[in-house]
């Protein structure tokens, strides 16, 4: 507050005091919170009208400046209370707690927009890796616009939205340790198709449960989302020719490990919906 409104306001409480609505006006604080301080003792008005309205005198008015510094500071109101009443309070070390408490939650605010910014941007690209550490991590085959793809095609469902949330919070090592288990399990499955391993067999259907597993790392994976899967992974060309390019009608084997699978859970794959 300015000096010479300081001084008129003093002026005017010395006078006749002043009311809580001329006080609430002057310093900005609200009437409520001077009826609070007031009801709790920590600025109490000094004289009351006939009728017992609160006034205000220029010693209250400068302790409640003081109140008002102090709490724009960010101290609560018993840390005050002790600063303005306790003559043995130690403020300077008051206030360099206060600072440290500020910093403290500065660091956590950037912090915070940090995560915002990872979020944002896994919502819009998915994957937040570069080109090279995409090539890195999923094989010089790997196509970095697939991200960009898959976001046109499915950034307005559920399991996009799951994706990016899982996706803004992993780096490249998370992302290499989901990458090695999904090549253990694309062996797994080859070893077990070329070993004879019949869909519908508990081996089977165990390979099948694991799949789920490891795509749950995507989003939340149910059998009848992976029925609906299995399909793809059979007729879409760019999943087919994975699967088939690991070994030959490794596709179709798959699909029918996964329908097999949906089977014995009471599932029927020719009605499985994406749900």
């Amino acid at each position: 507050m300015p000096d010479a409104v300081t001084d008129a306001a003093n002026a005017a409480a010395d006078a006749d005091g002043l009311t809580v609505g001329e006080v609430s006006t002057r310093l900005g604080v609200t009437i409520r919170a001077l009826h609070h301080w007031d009801e709790i003792g920590l600025a109490r008005p000094s004289l009351r009208t006939a009728a017992g309205y609160r006034l205000y005198t220029s010693g209250d008015l400068e302790r409640l400046h003081r109140i008002v510094v102090y709490r724009e500071l960010g101290l609560g109101l018993d840390r005050i209370r002790a600063v303005l009443d306790d003559p043995t309070a130690n403020v300077p070390a008051a206030l360099r707690e206060q600072r440290t408490q500020v910093t403290e939650r500065i660091e956590r605010l950037r912090q915070l927009g940090t995560g915002l910014d990872r979020m944002i941007d896994a919502h819009e690209r998915g994957l937040l890796l570069t080109a090279e550490q995409q090539a890195a991590i999923f094989g010089p085959d790997w196509n970095p616009d697939w991200s960009a793809q898959a976001r046109q095609r499915y950034g307005d469902t559920t399991q996009w939205l799951q994706y990016a949330e899982r996706s803004a919070a992993r780096g490249p090592e998370e992302w290499q340790a989901i990458a090695d288990t999904v090549t253990k399990l694309d062996r797994a499955l080859a070893d077990a198709m070329d070993a004879g391993v019949a869909p519908g067999s508990p081996e089977a259907n165990a390979l099948a449960e694991s799949h789920r597993e490891v795509f749950s790392s995507y989003f939340p994976l149910t059998r009848e989302m992976q029925v609906c899967l299995g399909r793809m992974f059979e007729t879409d060309p760019g999943y087919a020719a994975h699967y088939n390019g690991i070994r030959a009608g490794l596709a179709t084997w798959f699909r029918r490990v996964i329908d097999a699978n949906a089977c014995a859970h009471g599932i029927d794959p020719d009605t499985a919906k994406w749900q």
